[in-house]
């Protein structure tokens, strides 16, 4: 269950000697080791709700705060009552302040998971872009990620596709998927989305068609950079915004296969947190040895969900990440396969 709520402050003191206080809201939830983390949704364990007094140096003095939970601040609003500030003291008491709390709007809405859409009976559709940047090595030397063995022998970018693919495919009925590279020279202009196929429709069939797309970019693209997940992530939530908008059952899957350090975290984030609302889950795969911290902000798996640039929280986690290497080290007794769709279903 996400809410939606309203909330607004009455009488309260003034922090400022010369003019108004400036209040804002802060809103952190009391997580398992005990300590408050500042997000906008909870469950029924108590928000610490602090109001302050803003500052432009960032030194922002506290006006009021209190304790409550989500159903607590849905019986304020149903009430239409308000409830009051109260200012820690130095002995560790609190005191009660006429400034008072009151939550104008309350709207609860249903938040489904993966599963919830799968169980449903929502189609899946599979999407992969793949990471074009010059930081993979020139295909054409052994030492490069996009190396193609002559032999057969298939490297992490091929690996990645085949063993997220090949479990999806059997979910999705036309097998027709949505195929991008990024970071890569495209016909002679840099693009951080093209259509990896070369043609002006971004399908392929099934994902010997990936297979056979991604071999021929190498021939046609020139890696470049920088790497950037923002434009494949919006191309992504399009579909999936357009399916919904004409009642359509899909669940989209977007593989992103990267090796690199992005350049656009915050652009990214905010791409995220949009598309949190819609049937989308994006399954990010790392290959190679680079060092995937952002990654894992991304993957959000500290319970504090993604923050855009302008302070909206995501709706849901919508991003998993697994390092290739942490795949491929797992006991044989589990397939590639299920590792990535056990991330992708987590």
């Amino acid at each position: 269950m996400a809410v939606e709520m309203k909330l607004c402050c009455s009488q309260l003191g003034n922090k400022d000697m010369f003019s108004k206080s400036d209040p804002f809201l802060r809103i952190s939830r009391l997580t398992e080791s005990g300590k408050y983390v500042p997000i906008c949704k909870t469950e029924d364990n108590p928000l610490l709700i602090e109001c302050f007094n803003f500052n432009s140096n960032g030194n922002h003095v506290l006006i009021g705060q209190l304790h409550k939970s989500v159903s607590e601040l849905e019986k304020l609003h149903k009430e239409r009552s308000g409830a009051n500030l109260v200012f820690p003291t130095h002995r560790g008491q609190e005191k009660v302040l006429k400034g008072q709390l009151f939550v104008d709007q309350f709207i609860g809405k249903e938040q489904f998971s993966f599963l919830d859409y799968i169980s449903s009976g929502f189609e899946l559709n599979f999407m992969v872009a793949v990471d074009f940047t010059c930081s993979n090595g020139i295909p054409q030397n052994q030492g490069s990620l996009h190396y193609i063995d002559p032999s057969g022998r298939l490297n992490s970018y091929q690996k990645a596709i085949i063993e997220a693919g090949e479990v999806i495919q059997f979910y999705d009925s036309d097998r027709r998927f949505p195929a991008w590279g990024f970071g890569g020279r495209y016909g002679g202009t840099l693009s951080h989305c093209f259509n990896l196929n070369g043609t002006n429709a971004y399908e392929v069939e099934g994902v010997q068609g990936i297979m056979a797309a991604y071999a021929n970019a190498l021939h046609t693209v020139t890696l470049a950079g920088p790497t950037l997940f923002g434009p494949v992530i919006n191309t992504a939530a399009q579909l999936a915004s357009q399916a919904t908008s004409n009642d359509i059952t899909k669940y989209f899957v977007l593989l992103i296969i990267t090796d690199g350090v992005l350049t656009d975290i915050q652009e990214t984030m905010d791409a995220l947190v949009r598309a949190s609302d819609l049937p989308l889950s994006i399954l990010i795969v790392g290959v190679g040895n680079a060092d995937f911290k952002q990654m894992e902000v991304l993957d959000a798996d500290d319970g504090r969900r993604l923050e855009s640039s302008t302070g909206r929280v995501a709706t849901r986690d919508i991003v998993q990440f697994v390092p290739m290497r942490e795949v491929h080290s797992k006991s044989c007794s589990t397939s590639p396969s299920f590792s990535i769709l056990s991330n992708l279903l987590s």
